[in-house]
């Protein structure tokens, strides 16, 4: 583990979408480095099929695309 500098405007963006995402600031700069990491690996790939990827690899099961939102709100 190391320090990473980062742009006094960066850290207060980072800090308002991690109140918003409910995230550590930490949490919520290393979701945006490992999240730009894998869209420059995969440059065919959407935000949301990368996102379905990850949560597929951590054997989190999904709802289908149809089902109701309500549904899957209350599961």
């Amino acid at each position: 583990m190391g320090i990473v500098k980062i742009d006094d405007q960066l850290h207060e963006d980072i800090r308002r979408a991690s109140a918003v995402m409910c995230r550590s600031i930490n949490a919520q700069a290393e979701f945006w480095m490992k999240m730009g990491m894998l869209a420059e690996a995969n440059p065919t790939l959407s935000f949301q099929e990368i996102v379905k990827i990850q949560l597929e690899q951590a054997q989190i099961t999904l709802p289908s695309p149809d089902a109701p939102i309500a549904s899957v709100m209350a599961a």
